[in-house]
């Protein structure tokens, strides 16, 4: 799998997966049981925010997250019916950064942890005793 790096207008690096290779199936799965926080001077009533105000929580003075995943282990608010990101060109740097893969270049062991509980890794199959109340079952898809 050719591992490719991005640097971030941050200085940052992101490493990423190119073409059919890419490990991410856009399931969603991360979306549904992490708790998306962020800084919030990226909420658009900041200067040079973008991130819809009014589909967010307040957490902390300083932080913000997505409503639905206050407490994690629910689905985020800016999920559509089909499982996708319905701010995706808004969406906040945690969703933008949270990686696929390690700087090794193995795959995120949480992304397959989730994956697994969804019956996304090969040779797996749901586990729905571990679904969380509102969670979402969708079938696998490559990421756009």
């Amino acid at each position: 799998m050719p591992q490719i790096s991005i640097r971030t207008e941050d200085d940052r690096i992101h490493y990423d997966m190119s073409g059919d290779d890419h490990p991410c199936v856009g399931c969603g799965a991360c979306c549904k049981f992490f708790r998306v926080s962020f800084y919030h001077g990226e909420l658009d009533t900041q200067p040079g925010g973008c991130v819809p105000a009014e589909l967010t929580t307040q957490v902390t003075p300083f932080r913000a997250c997505m409503q639905g995943t206050e407490a994690g282990n629910a689905p985020c608010v800016a999920l559509d019916g089909d499982g996708r990101c319905g701010i995706y060109e808004r969406r906040p740097s945690v969703c933008r950064e949270f990686p696929a893969l390690m700087e090794d270049g193995s795959l995120n062991p949480e992304c397959i942890r989730l994956k697994t509980l969804f019956g996304l890794m090969p040779g797996t199959q749901p586990d729905m005793s571990e679904m969380p109340p509102g969670g979402v079952m969708d079938e696998p898809r490559r990421a756009a």
